[in-house]
């Protein structure tokens, strides 16, 4: 998952595969994108239930690309290790959902995979400072977390365009109603790993679907 920052990335989500052939449809994207990424809900910081750590074990070897982690979760320490040992890549946490934000980050660190921050829509840059420039990653999320296809929210564009102005070399995820229309918004506001579902999941066609959204500007 280690890259150069400022290549554009794209990154399925799983929540929006026909989840009764899960490793198939991991199969047949994997050749088109960058990385797989994957939901965590906990029925709690959001109202939704999703996958655990025992689903991302069984899915590791599936993908070659990798597996970024998505914890939407009320106490998200309790649960990274066993991301880790099943196979995570980069794991993200909801900066709301965590009171000492910098040692949840240093943790996920320390077990040399990516530490990123996440940013709900109604959360402000300047709130997140301190946790952006200590993560490794930031990711905006330009709908509300829990559900899927959702739609994009442009007013998160100028949150993107602070981060990448006093953060030029961050990588910036954006995650939320990414398709074709939204991709160049999110591209040309700063964000480099597009994070989409129902744009590459309800197609074909993915590899121009992908295609499309990684030179969209």
């Amino acid at each position: 998952m280690k890259q150069q920052n400022h290549a554009i990335k794209i990154q399925a989500s799983l929540l929006a595969c026909d989840m009764g052939k899960i490793q198939e449809e991991i199969s047949a994207t994997d050749p088109f994108v960058n990385g797989i990424h994957f939901d965590v809900m906990d029925g709690q910081f959001v109202p939704n239930l999703s996958f655990g750590a025992p689903v991302l074990q069984h899915l590791s070897t599936t993908s070659e690309l990798g597996f970024d982690v998505h914890l939407m979760c009320e106490n998200p320490d309790i649960l990274l290790e066993s991301f880790v040992k099943a196979g995570a890549q980069a794991i993200s946490v909801h900066f709301e959902a965590c009171p000492n934000i910098h040692r949840t980050l240093q943790v996920i660190k320390n077990y040399n995979v990516l530490a990123g921050v996440v940013l709900n829509p109604g959360t402000s840059y300047h709130a997140a400072y301190e946790a952006i420039k200590f993560a490794d990653y930031v990711l905006v999320m330009s709908v509300n977390p829990g559900f899927g296809g959702q739609q994009f929210l442009p007013e998160v564009l100028e949150k993107i365009r602070k981060i990448r102005k006093n953060f030029p070399d961050k990588i910036i995820q954006i995650d939320g109603g990414i398709n074709t229309k939204t991709a160049p918004l999110a591209i040309k506001a700063g964000a480099n790993w597009l994070v989409a579902g129902s744009a590459i999941f309800n197609t074909d066609d993915r590899a121009t679907i992908c295609n499309r959204l990684r030179n969209t500007i």
